[in-house]
């Protein structure tokens, strides 16, 4: 600070000599049009407030250092008519980062807030507090710019910083990555520039707002909400086609998917790593938590999240165990998480479930929709299930940094590693174990096989098994997503989404595929469409052609390009 308090009125011409349109060209492509609130944050010289307030924004310009008298003394020198001939205005504040305590309590949202070459001030230790306080501060569909000096520092006036960390932070808050460049400093050759800017989402029905209150500030005794919250994300983004009915106000799913996916959830955490999920359980004597019998869901040791996939079949003793715990957990679900996830200020339930009672029975079973209703009805507010479908990217690992916090005041000796790791999806297993035994046994068989990207065959040289849409970005290793490629193709597509003209042209080789795989083996032929009409939306439960399947196929791609605006690959091979 006293570095700009000495230098005040040389960092002040400075600053001015620079132009706004040309310090931020490479992000003001993002910058609304309609001008709203602002916030200009370590605003220095007031350079970039006057900018945006002769554009119409109203300002509230942040500078602690001598650096702000000096601008509010040439701000009352200057024409008014000519600097804010929008009617924008600037207001001056005397505040700092991490606290911005005095911006805090003017309980104002901003549509915009710029950080220019202020983030290598704050030692990392500061980086998670100031991410928290600053996305606070931002409207839904507000925007965030971050820049970050990069080069040498001979004063020693700033921390390292990385575009990658920041990029982390504003995740954990659900914040979306909209921009990231780096570009040179328009006077110091050896300075670079990082250019960052994010956006809280809002889809204009308040649905993001509301799950982040619940995420972020929502009070939380056990890790039930976050755990419900999770599974509702799970569901909405990676099994669409379980949806059983849907109106204009409310989306219904069979309670029975909620349990199972509740009981992936908490058996890695609980059974494999031994973390407690609210503060009075006791692993040890298998008490604490009322949705875990130990004749249900505790005698479930020897079963992975993996195990408990849509399709998967158990035999007697299994399947009475499993659908124990499964009915265990709804009834659980319904009377807490449900009962206290409420909307904000109101005693108003944000969901609503009705729960069924599955009679003991001693034969085996299999996870189905169909199966999974008999447990009862769960229903979701429709904006809100889109939400979490289009957002889950976003949402999750906010969720996730939640759930850390909570468990470290209950057993603070764990790091964040172990803490990080329990959450890896089991289901993120990357398996193409089946769909390559397959291959073989056909290639063994004699049949014409061909990569669906190139259409070169696929003789006994190697081969690769390909994530249609990519497994890294969707975690998804159900059949209908497993394709035949040539190792070269595999690892040119990567982790892109296949184009909508390369899904098109690949059609009749992908149906072909589907048929001589699945199709013809009835051991596979059930599980593949069980999967397909899991995942994939507009199927029905009697879908037992390719046709559908593949068009559905077709609008989950747009659906994911659209979410998670994934690269698209678009090799075209010629006939």
């Amino acid at each position: 600070m006293d570095y700009y308090n000495n230098n005040a009125d040389q960092l002040f011409h400075r600053y001015e000599s620079l132009q706004s349109e040309r310090v931020h060209e490479r992000w003001l492509s993002l910058l609304p049009t309609q001008a709203g609130q602002a916030c200009d944050i370590g605003a220095g010289s007031g350079r970039d407030a006057r900018w945006l307030a002769a554009q119409g924004w109203d300002v509230v310009a942040v500078e602690p250092s001598h650096l702000r008298e000096r601008a509010t003394k040439n701000d009352s020198t200057q024409n008014p008519a000519t600097n804010l001939s929008k009617t924008g205005s600037i207001t001056w504040l005397d505040d700092s980062l991490p606290e911005l305590k005095k911006l805090r309590a003017l309980d104002q949202r901003f549509d915009l807030i710029l950080m220019s070459a202020v983030w290598m001030h704050l030692p990392a230790s500061q980086h998670q507090r100031a991410m928290r306080i600053v996305s606070e501060l931002l409207a839904p569909g507000g925007l965030l710019m971050i820049s970050l000096r990069q080069g040498p520092d001979d004063n020693n006036r700033f921390y390292p910083v990385s575009a990658e960390d920041v990029i982390a932070l504003a995740h954990e808050r659900a914040l979306i990555n909209k921009h990231q460049s780096r570009g040179p400093d328009s006077v110091r050759p050896e300075i670079e520039w990082d250019c960052l800017v994010f956006q809280l989402p809002d889809d204009g029905t308040g649905s993001l707002p509301l799950l982040r209150h619940i995420i972020v500030n929502d009070n939380k005794s056990a890790s039930y909400k976050l755990g419900l919250l999770r599974v509702l994300i799970r569901i909405a983004e990676g099994a669409p086609g379980m949806v059983t009915k849907r109106t204009d106000d409310w989306v219904e799913i069979p309670f029975g998917l909620v349990g199972l996916y509740w009981i992936k959830t908490y058996l890695p955490l609980v059974l494999k790593h031994n973390l407690i999920q609210a503060p009075k359980a006791d692993h040890l004597q298998k008490t604490g938590y009322g949705w875990a019998k130990p004749q249900h869901f505790y005698s479930l040791q020897d079963q992975s999240a993996y195990d408990l996939r849509i399709g998967a079949r158990f035999d007697a003793e299994t399947a009475k165990r499993l659908r124990g715990a499964i009915q265990d957990a709804c009834l659980n679900i319904k009377k807490m998480p449900a009962t206290f996830i409420t909307y904000p200020g109101q005693n108003r339930q944000l969901f609503e479930c009705e729960t069924r009672t599955v009679r003991p029975k001693d034969n085996s079973w299999q996870i189905t929709k169909e199966s999974l209703q008999q447990f009862g009805t769960f229903r979701i507010p429709a904006h809100l299930w889109q939400t979490m479908s289009q957002y889950a990217c976003w949402l999750e690992p906010a969720i996730l940094n939640e759930w850390v916090k909570l468990m470290q005041g209950w057993r603070a000796e764990y790091n964040l590693n172990v803490y990080n790791n329990v959450f890896q999806w089991i289901d993120a297993d990357r398996d193409t174990s089946t769909t390559r035994d397959r291959f073989k046994q056909l290639q063994k068989n004699g049949a014409t096989l061909q990569c669906v990207w190139t259409e070169q065959a696929l003789g006994n040289e190697r081969f690769a098994i390909d994530h249609c849409f990519p497994w890294s970005r969707w975690l998804n290793n159900d059949l209908w997503n497993l394709m035949p490629t040539t190792q070269q193709a595999n690892s040119a597509k990567g982790d892109k989404l296949p184009s909508a003209a390369l899904l098109q042209h690949s059609r009749i080789l992908i149906v072909d595929w589907w048929r001589q795989a699945y199709l013809d083996d009835n051991s596979l032929q059930q599980q593949f469409f069980i999967e397909a009409q899991s995942a994939l939306p507009l199927l029905d439960d009697n879908t037992k052609t390719l046709a559908p399947v593949f068009h559905a196929m077709q609008h989950q791609r747009a659906r994911l390009k659209a979410n998670q605006q994934l690269a698209e690959w678009g090799y075209l091979r010629s006939r």
